[in-house]
């Protein structure tokens, strides 16, 4: 999981343009348009297809603009009469809500300024709301408008913004498109388009489910939950702590999936922001970025009990993952390193080599391990293959990586005699990659899907020809991959409503942690709702 200050709601950071003017995104994989069922077994043959990076930009969201140039004087920023809407259809906004929340892209003019992101926050309860956590100054949403302004705060780098969107079409129901102004001591500043999509109103004409069914649900009251494991008829369940709650562990039993039942919560003083859990016999691992890895006695396994944290320097450790007789700790700080040591004995990991990874990024988010490699996703330094056969002289493979790139999740199987990789990024613009992986010195491009722009996946689990998604926003989604080039949808569940308690509209809500252990459940983790248990419906 990402460290905890990146959960935080997007605020006004420059990031490339990953807009498209609807909501359909162009992937293979995308809900409009879903390829046929496999009929024939893939015969492992496939062309590399371009890499169109996570930062296509598509052009001009609307015809929209504003009337005076960069460098005017303009007495008020927040005038709606400084709007060109001629091309604005009427009645456009006529039936919108006036509540909710929405992802702003801001794409300038120039093409020498980059494109921002905001969160639009609508309050249920009819306040007034907020632009990226500061009040807004004009808010004309409904009755036919969307028209809202906001001042964002001085920084030792910037005076006071005056930040305006105009709204001008609404080519889907989720999404409007428009210009906007930003304005600074008396004179524009920037001048362009956005697109607002609302993550809390479904498209494609989807239901709450398709293929997939809600069991059970369980609040967790320790934060922010964001990852499971499963085992021995327990779920245990990690939260990151927040501003009022401490984050930690909360274990359930769902030996009947029905009716899961909270049996113990445990915290550890000045130790709030656990991120990732894993679990071999009777031993529990916790990713922990003050502990390292936290290792809990499991034997009694309603009632885990601290045994010891691992190694014995404070580190930073945002995610393990285990494999046979080793335990692999993403430690992002200090060293930018992946651990990697020996747990034949459960309960009393030993330290067997610590790989460097080098500067760049920040610092490894997960890994999977396959065939004897270690694959890592780097974040910005992309996603990476290593040698682990011998634990102490680990070597790297190769790599993929692109300009703008998150590496953040994968699972890799084999298919038809090829390892295949499928990779997920995280952040606005970030979808699913299928790579070949075959020889790591050459990974190839061969397939991709993914939903709205706005949103990114967290997790991914590969079972057999399955893949399963955590889609943070977009809830989870089951996709076929027997035919690695063209991913097919074939089931999900939005976990995400606007109405849950602490939704804040950043896009890396929602689905956030997934495990599908072999009792015929999936168990999914939501940044809100907490733990929900599905069946798949045959």
């Amino acid at each position: 999981m990402a460290p905890f200050s990146r959960w935080l709601l997007l605020l006004p950071t420059a990031l490339a343009l990953t807009g498209c003017s609807s909501s359909s995104s162009p992937f293979s994989g995308d809900a409009d348009v879903i390829p046929e069922r496999n009929t024939a077994p893939w015969d492992g043959r496939a062309e590399a297809i371009p890499e169109r990076t996570d930062s296509e930009d598509l052009g001009p969201y609307s015809d929209c603009a504003f009337n005076l140039a960069v460098g005017d004087a303009v007495p008020a920023c927040d005038d709606a009469s400084l709007f060109d809407r001629s091309s604005c259809a009427p009645g456009t906004f006529d039936d919108l809500d006036t509540v909710g929340f929405y992802s702003l892209k801001a794409r300038p003019s120039s093409s020498n300024t980059a494109s921002s992101d905001y969160t639009l926050q609508l309050p249920l309860d009819g306040g007034k709301g907020t632009l990226s956590g500061q009040a807004l100054k004009q808010r004309e949403i409904g009755a036919g408008s969307f028209f809202t302004a906001a001042t964002l705060s001085a920084t030792p780098f910037s005076p006071a913004q005056d930040l305006v969107f105009m709204g001008c079409t609404r080519p889907t129901p989720d999404r409007i498109n428009g210009c906007y102004v930003q304005c600074a001591q008396g004179k524009v500043g920037t001048v362009g388009t956005f697109t607002a999509s609302r993550p809390g109103i479904r498209t494609r004409g989807e239901s709450e489910s398709s293929g997939l069914k809600l069991v059970s649900e369980a609040s967790v009251s320790l934060g922010m939950p964001v990852d499971v494991y499963v085992t021995k008829g327990h779920a245990y369940v990690v939260a990151v702590g927040t501003a009022s709650k401490p984050g930690g562990l909360a274990v359930f039993d769902v030996r009947d999936p029905s009716r899961p039942v909270l049996t113990k919560t445990v915290q550890l003083a000045g130790d709030s922001n656990w991120n990732g859990v894993w679990a071999k016999d009777n031993a529990l691992y916790i990713a922990s970025a003050s502990s390292g890895v936290i290792v809990y006695d499991i034997s009694k396994p309603a009632d885990p009990r601290y045994v010891r944290a691992v190694p014995d320097a404070p580190l930073n450790v945002r995610s393990v993952f285990v494999d046979d007789k080793r335990l692999y700790a993403m430690a992002p700080s200090p060293g930018n390193a992946v651990l990697i040591f020996d747990v034949s004995s459960p309960l009393a990991p030993v330290e067997l080599n610590r790989v460097s990874l080098g500067a760049g990024g920040s610092g490894p988010h997960d890994a999977f391990v396959y065939e004897e490699r270690l694959y890592v996703s780097h974040t910005e330094a992309g996603y990476h293959a290593f040698d682990v056969a011998d634990a102490e002289h680990v070597y790297p493979l190769g790599g993929y990586s692109f300009d703008g790139q998150y590496a953040h999740a994968s699972a890799v199987g084999t298919f038809a005699g090829r390892t295949i990789a499928f990779e997920g990024g995280e952040y606005p613009g970030s979808h699913l990659r299928v790579l070949d992986v075959t020889d790591p010195a050459n990974m190839k491009l061969i397939g991709e899907y993914g939903l709205r722009p706005e949103t990114s996946i967290h997790d991914i689990l590969l079972r057999g020809s399955k893949l399963y998604i955590a889609y943070h926003q977009e809830g989870v989604r089951v996709l076929d991959v027997s035919l690695p080039t063209k991913p097919r949808e074939v089931a999900y569940f939005n976990t995400y409503r606007e109405t849950d308690p602490d939704r804040t509209g950043s896009s890396l809500e929602g689905a956030i942690g997934i495990r599908v252990p072999n009792d015929g459940f999936i168990y999914v983790v939501d940044t809100s709702r907490g733990l929900l248990i599905l069946s798949e419906q045959r």
